[in-house]
């Protein structure tokens, strides 16, 4: 089985003496390709060039909800004209969104929407962060007729909210919060939803599997929070696996193989 991991913070500082170990731990294991998330402009450089260094390594770029203190409106023109150049292994947009624990949502708004018109003008899907705000992000979704692909990565809540979301066409991203039986709203819901609106994430080193200490989640876990879902959705797991393998390749653009496979 081949997996993607379709959100995973490989450049932090915490895997650089390790990178290279992680990674071939993981394919091992199956992983085929990753894509790593940029936060800030602070960290586009970085975030570019470990995607570079190995194989299978995709990145996308974005101002996330905790860091639009940093940053001023011309860094929002820096970010498009960037992406308008199509940088080799770019495929996204992000990370952006909100967060209703870290900072304010009126702060955090008119950034979000400044992407979410960016990722449309650009051609590019859209990965957001949404940490109880699934309302409101719905909500400026519909207000902006997104038509694009929308990724909400790192799903916590109810089947409601996420319904609203796949209404609109947003994939939900599944990471390491299936595997918590203490959270039972998040896998009821990640067991109704269809299995063509699901896309598999480690988000790692945050958002650790049960079992895996805060702050060491790695690519390696990824396919057992596959088996998680599958248990949850009562289906088997080779078959879920290629269904989610197909999710993240429509979200990103790469059809049928990954863009190194062709």
């Amino acid at each position: 089985m081949r997996f993607i991991d379709a959100h995973c913070h490989f450049d932090f500082p915490c895997f650089d003496q390790r990178r290279k170990v992680v990674l071939e731990e993981a394919r091992v294991l199956g992983l085929s390709h990753l894509v790593i998330p940029g936060v800030r402009r602070e960290d586009w450089g970085r975030v570019s060039r470990v995607a570079s260094e190995y194989d299978g390594l995709y990145y996308c770029l974005g101002i996330h909800p905790w860091y639009v203190d940093e940053h001023v409106e011309s860094d929002l023109n820096v970010l498009e004209q960037t992406l308008l150049a199509r940088p080799d292994h770019c495929v996204g947009v992000g990370e952006c969104g909100l967060d209703r624990l870290h900072g304010n949502l009126a702060n955090q708004m008119p950034w979000l929407e400044a992407q979410i018109d960016i990722a449309a003008r650009s051609h590019l899907p859209l990965v957001v962060h949404s940490v109880r705000t699934h309302d409101e992000v719905a909500e400026v979704l519909k207000r902006k007729r997104s038509s694009g692909r929308v990724l909400v990565h790192g799903f916590a809540g109810s089947y409601q909210q996420a319904a609203k979301l796949v209404d609109l066409g947003c994939f939900i991203g599944v990471g390491g919060l299936v595997t918590q039986e203490r959270a039972r709203k998040t896998r009821e819901t990640l067991a109704r939803l269809p299995v063509d609106s699901l896309i598999l994430e480690t988000d790692a080193p945050d958002m650790s599997p049960q079992g895996v200490e805060p702050g060491e989640n790695s690519p390696v876990y990824l396919n057992r929070i596959l088996t998680a879902l599958a248990e949850v959705r009562g289906v088997e797991v080779g078959h879920l696996g290629n269904a989610l393998l197909c999710n993240v390749q429509r979200f990103y653009g790469w059809d049928e193989a990954a863009p190194s496979e062709r």
